[in-house]
């Protein structure tokens, strides 16, 4: 199997690069699997893990939004945020999602003057992170 030099940069870093076998995004279209020699394209992001694979084993990237460019030679990914599973912190997610939904709950109940998109963009934050990171908690 072909390799293809795989980048994930954000606004303040470079959060990966590397020689890689395949990785699957999740565009606003659904799934998409992307091997060498993957036809040229660009798409936007949804929020939601970037499943890397090298030889055998995965890595799960978890990012928030951004695009994704397949060239001929690499593919890229500029995201909002990128963190590694090892490097979340998953209590601070928990901490995170409790509190959108605490937010969305009170919108729901016309009880508060809460931004709802706002609320809910960091409740799929929150839940992103913990889904990439119980991949490596199984």
């Amino acid at each position: 199997m072909s390799t293809f030099l795989l980048e994930i940069v954000t606004p303040d870093h470079l959060a990966y690069s590397g020689d890689v076998d395949g990785l699957t995004v999740r565009g606003i279209e659904g799934e998409i699997g992307i091997l060498a020699g993957h036809i040229p394209f660009i798409t936007p992001l949804q929020v939601a893990p970037i499943s890397i694979k090298i030889g055998q084993d995965y890595t799960f990237i978890s990012i928030s939004g951004g695009f994704v460019e397949v060239r001929k030679d690499k593919v890229v990914v500029l995201a909002e945020s990128a963190e590694l599973e090892q490097e979340i912190d998953v209590e601070r997610a928990m901490a995170a999602k409790e509190r959108a939904e605490r937010r969305i709950g009170a919108k729901k109940r016309n009880q508060a003057d809460i931004d709802f998109d706002r609320a809910e963009l960091s409740l799929k934050r929150a839940m992103n992170r913990i889904k990439v990171h119980s991949h490596i908690h199984k």
